[in-house]
């Protein structure tokens, strides 16, 4: 019988048992020239040194993990209640559901973040609300995803069309590689207003957003009636809805991570969705580009009414 190799490491006030930090996971990415594949160990120590980038982010936001004990070629497994054998330690909130409850992990320290890595939790998904007001959305997302594999460039051109218009109606904003195919730009907001007030405003910035470039945009859902247009995906705004964590790693060949940008870096024309992988985020990290953003939340109420201007005007 094999047997499962562990160790502890101390992080901050708690020690963490490790178990089978050469188990390969993410097989190298394309142009690796036969270069290693990304074991838990890997994933570990990317987690870990991340970690004070990335906490601001998590704290308090019930998460769903996706995790892959085998690698990329066994199960996925999307876990969203927290299992009995997780440590005490680890935070938890209980969040209703219909039908009943379900009791989300909660990543408030390093350690947290690495025990999970340690779970081959690889892509951690958040709420856009934290606990306890879980019902009051301070994150507001647009899924950006190219109409066609290779069609980078329209997904450009869609983010800096809802940063205007954001921009526009009081909402500061910041963007961010998603690590998988697009982007995301995503609003701070005061959370004051309901899940259903911010969708409402989501899809109604959205429409506005499609009906003044009708040729490049569309809301249609039923991908037959997008045509080579680019999907504005509001969806990730309703209760319970999650959307990837800036810095986490993508499940993915090559480990890609979810990379906040400066504006600016838009421009750059090798920017692709998967420029960042756990070999250089950190250092994308450090030159922190969406400083000072989370301090600049507003509530939804003014920017949907500058916005009901526009629509009529």
């Amino acid at each position: 019988m094999k047997r499962d190799r562990t160790s502890g490491l101390r992080v901050g006030a708690h020690t963490v048992t490790l178990h089978r930090q050469d188990k390969e996971l993410l097989p190298a990415g394309p142009g690796a020239n036969g270069g290693p594949d990304l074991t838990k160990g890997d994933l570990v120590a990317y987690y870990r040194e991340i970690a004070p980038h990335m906490l601001p982010h998590l704290r308090d936001r019930p998460l769903m993990l996706e995790r892959l004990p085998d690698g990329l070629d066994g199960e996925r497994i999307m876990q969203k209640n927290v299992p009995a054998y997780f440590p005490d330690w680890i935070h938890r909130f209980e969040v209703a559901k219909e039908g009943g409850t379900v009791l989300h992990a909660l990543c408030d320290d390093t350690a947290t973040l690495v025990y999970l890595a340690d779970q081959a939790a690889v892509t951690l998904h958040r709420w856009q609300s934290r606990a306890p007001h879980v019902d009051r959305p301070d994150r507001l997302v647009f899924d950006l995803d190219p109409p066609g594999e290779d069609d980078f460039e329209a997904v450009r051109s869609a983010a800096r069309l809802v940063h205007g218009l954001l921009d526009e109606v009081g909402l500061a904003s910041g963007v961010m590689t998603t690590g998988s195919r697009g982007l995301h730009v995503v609003a701070v907001l005061r959370g004051r207003q309901t899940f259903d007030e911010v969708r409402d405003f989501a899809k109604d910035a959205a429409d506005t957003l499609a009906a003044a470039h009708p040729d490049d945009l569309t809301t249609a859902q039923r991908k037959e009636d997008r045509g080579e247009r680019l999907y504005l995906d509001v969806q990730r705004n309703g209760y319970a809805q999650t959307a990837v964590v800036p810095y986490t790693v993508r499940a993915r060949p090559g480990g890609p991570v979810a990379t906040p940008l400066a504006w600016s870096q838009l421009d750059d024309p090798d920017l692709t969705a998967r420029s960042w992988t756990v070999d250089n985020a950190l250092d994308q990290a450090r030159t922190d580009p969406w400083a000072g953003l989370a301090r600049r939340g507003r509530a939804i109420g003014p920017a949907a009414r500058k916005l009901a201007g526009l629509r009529e005007s």
